[in-house]
């Protein structure tokens, strides 16, 4: 899968991309035709600990996959988001089955 990654107002590092291309690739596992995948990682600006947030989008034929997370930490915020979106490629596969 090709995954596209923007840190806005700020620039990650290697360490921090090669987690979340680590983990997105897990996706594939439950869905064989995915495209690609684009990643927004930001860091709010309130004061809140609770200020990392990542979100996701993978693309399928037909269809896409959306999930944002908030989390202390971008790695934790980014298992969240793996978490949700591997639920919602398992619900979208059993609907098509289905019909």
């Amino acid at each position: 899968m090709k995954l596209y990654t923007q840190s806005i107002h700020f620039d990650a590092d290697t360490k921090l991309l090669d987690f979340i291309s680590k983990k997105t690739s897990k996706l594939d596992t439950f869905h064989d035709k995915i495209l690609n995948g684009e990643v927004f990682l930001r860091i709010d600006n309130d004061s809140q600990q609770e200020n990392k947030i990542v979100e996701i989008k993978i693309n399928v034929p037909g269809h896409h996959f959306f999930a944002k997370e908030k989390a202390k930490t971008f790695e934790a915020a980014t298992d969240e988001v793996v978490e949700t979106l591997k639920n919602q490629i398992k619900k979208y596969k059993e609907k098509t089955k289905e019909h």
